[in-house]
């Protein structure tokens, strides 16, 4: 039914992907592939699956070398699927960072290891250049004691040799961080978290660019409220739109102390380099996806609010970048935050796992509620 959401199979593991939260990958013979995550106790897997759209069906595929949570999984220009960093191990002490890479050949089904990157880290970005070379940004890494060493360090990765190459250091440390491909071949990092003091984090406003062609980075304008946990989308006109997202402190408005999820959203313009105030959200969440569809319009799919971090939502709304408004669609089959979401072949959306209930809501102490359930979304409008 358009503009509604179907249940279809289920993976054969439940999980739940972090920011950057770019785990599901739509391959080329239209299949999507999904690897890694963590579970309720924040368990890194070395799982992957396969979602088959026709037959609606997840299969188990070989499993990664290293097992691997808060990790970035890109498509390379060759079809294959690099997978980086990330955390390898239980949650019984400081989060190590991962120096390993490997690669998926959907040819084989099979996973290989590649260069190593030349700094462990996690909650890093990844992006895809023009020239098929990956750009990996920022992330965290362990230091003595529970607060992660956020990371302003960049690599670039070659897919023809495997290797990787230092890249000139960003302008500004940051982890969590969304970053989009704009249509002039830079890329844009929006936001993200700074590790402030022992298990303290800041949420960032400050932005910059990186221009391949140059090498360098460059700061850009700043969003109004500092953002984590948020989403960036580009629009079909260049810009780029971010929604969402926990700003922990100071609304810059009325200099309120805000510690909600955001509603207010903003539209970067690549030209001039500013952000601008665009239309509020319904409600406000973090930890929710943003999905471009055919018709140019962005699906928004679940969330939480981190002021609890307690249940997922079940709510889904589109936004329309001309008339800039916001419409409320049929609800999610089952609620949920951090999940994974990829627009397949066809137009449609597919949202798989995430977490339902959690904190103070999770029914078992100390042990979120995390979904192996998949649904689809089809879109009322391709136009």
């Amino acid at each position: 039914m358009p503009g509604a959401w179907a249940a279809t199979g289920s993976l054969p593991f439940a999980g739940f992907w972090g920011q950057p939260a770019d785990a599901a990958v739509l391959l080329g013979d239209g299949r999507v592939l999904l690897a890694g995550g963590e579970d309720g106790r924040r368990t890194p897997t070395d799982a992957t699956a396969l979602y088959d759209p026709g037959a609606g069906t997840w299969t188990a595929a070989a499993p990664m070398w290293t097992p691997r949570r808060l990790h970035t999984v890109t498509p390379l220009a060759d079809g294959r699927v690099l997978a980086v960093g990330g955390i390898g191990h239980a949650p019984d002490g400081p989060a190590e960072g991962l120096a390993t890479a490997e690669v998926h050949d959907p040819a084989t089904g099979r996973w290989t290891p590649t260069g190593a990157l030349r700094q462990a880290r996690f909650s890093h970005s990844a992006t895809r250049l023009p020239d098929g070379r990956v750009l990996v940004a920022g992330g965290a890494t362990a230091r003595p004691g529970p607060t992660p060493y956020t990371l302003r360090t960049a690599e670039l990765y070659d897919p023809v040799t495997g290797q990787w190459t230092l890249a000139r250091p960003m302008t500004d440390a940051r982890f969590g961080h969304p970053a989009v491909l704009l249509g002039d071949g830079r890329v844009l990092l929006v936001g993200g978290v700074l590790a402030v003091g022992r298990g303290r984090y800041g949420a960032l406003g400050y932005c910059e660019t990186y221009d391949p062609a140059t090498g360098l980075w460059a700061p850009t304008g700043t969003l109004a409220g500092a953002r984590k946990g948020h989403q960036a989308t580009l629009l079909p006109d260049g810009t780029v739109l971010v929604t969402g997202g926990d700003m922990r402190g100071f609304r810059p408005d009325d200099w309120a102390f805000d510690p909600y999820s955001q509603w207010v959203t903003e539209r970067f313009d690549p030209g001039s380099g500013t952000w601008s105030t665009d239309t509020d959200m319904p409600w406000g969440r973090s930890h929710h996806r943003a999905v471009p569809l055919p018709s140019g319009q962005v699906l928004v799919i679940g969330g939480t609010d981190d002021i609890s971090l307690a249940v997922g939502y079940q709510n889904a709304m589109v936004y329309d970048p001309v008339a800039r408004t916001w419409s409320t669609e049929f609800g999610t089959v089952e609620g949920r935050w951090a999940p994974a979401a990829v627009a397949l072949g066809d137009g449609r959306v597919l949202a798989v796992g995430g977490l339902t209930r959690s904190g103070p809501a999770a029914p078992v102490l100390g042990e979120d509620e995390v979904t192996a359930t998949a649904e689809i979304y089809t879109p009322a409008s391709t136009r």
